[in-house]
């Protein structure tokens, strides 16, 4: 059972950050942003090609990798969806755009890194036991712990600084918040990049676990939704219960039933639609209308 727990917060914690990203975007913009997971993607390849080939410290290329999302995305947001929000009123525009970038970055990740599996060396050797009820590498730990504090610096943001404040305002009343004197189009874009950024970091981090490769943005844009969902969509403290309750899942069922096959995500996801039928605003959201 502690094996299943610490797995769970190992897993809830990184699942967490991919949420958190995601549900930022959404609750500043009612953005579906389905190309999450390929910016998920992108900063684990700028973390193996940075750390892993050119032999830059881990930590400076994890840096570099935020940096580098935080530009995509502010770049996305200020010169594709910015103009179509302000020149379409119907929803279904963002989310065509948004699954149009998706491909577009899934080609261009084929086109500059290839669609091999790539790896990283280990950040740190050993493994830890604590008498065989636990055990678990340093790095996992490492990365566990490195997660866990990104969370709360993002909840320290968003609530002790003036951009957090604005961001919070821009998300409960966009109308309320522009008559006040917040720059929403600047905040808009600070907030897509600090969504974009937050994937980035989760895929530099994570490359150092289980590497990285093109396949991999799809399956994680879909866990991502799951957690919004699961949280309920736009809401930040949602978005990490929804994480840890993923991540918790996955650990029973992989404990468990591993031995029936790939049968644990299908039991998540009926799980899923039961519970959405019963409260479809999620766990921390508010009824629809």
């Amino acid at each position: 059972m502690e094996q299943i727990l610490a797995n769970g917060v190992y897993l809830g914690s990184q699942y967490a950050m991919i949420a958190l990203g995601l549900t930022l975007i959404f609750a500043l913009m009612n953005v579906l942003n389905f190309a999450h997971g390929q910016m998920y993607v992108i900063g684990g390849f700028v973390t193996y090609t940075l750390y892993g080939q050119w032999g830059i410290p881990f930590v400076l290329a994890l840096l570099m990798s935020c940096i580098t999302l935080a530009i995509i995305g502010a770049l996305i947001e200020k010169y594709l969806f910015a103009p179509v929000i302000k020149g379409s009123s119907r929803e279904e525009s963002t989310m065509l755009l948004a699954a149009g970038i998706a491909f577009l970055l899934d080609a261009l990740i084929l086109l500059v890194f290839g669609e091999k599996q790539r790896g990283v060396p280990k950040i740190v050797d050993g493994v830890f036991n604590w008498d065989f009820r636990v055990i678990m590498p340093y790095d996992r730990i490492l990365i566990c712990v490195l997660a866990i504090l990104s969370i709360v610096a993002f909840i320290a943001l968003m609530q002790y600084t003036k951009t957090g404040r604005a961001l919070r305002a821009l998300a409960q009343d966009r109308t309320a918040a522009q008559l006040m004197g917040v720059n929403v189009d600047r905040y808009s874009m600070i907030g897509f990049a600090l969504g974009a950024l937050l994937a980035g970091l989760v895929g530099g981090l994570l490359v150092t676990i289980t590497g990285i490769n093109l396949g991999m943005g799809g399956p994680t844009s879909i866990k991502a939704f799951m957690m919004v969902m699961i949280g309920g969509a736009g809401v930040i403290s949602g978005a990490i219960w929804g994480g840890f309750i993923l991540g918790f899942l996955e650990a029973f069922g992989l404990a468990y039933l591993s031995q029936y096959g790939d049968i644990t995500y299908l039991l998540i996801f009926v799980s899923l639609m039961i519970f959405l039928a019963i409260r479809p605003q999620g766990l921390m959201g508010k009824p629809w209308g």
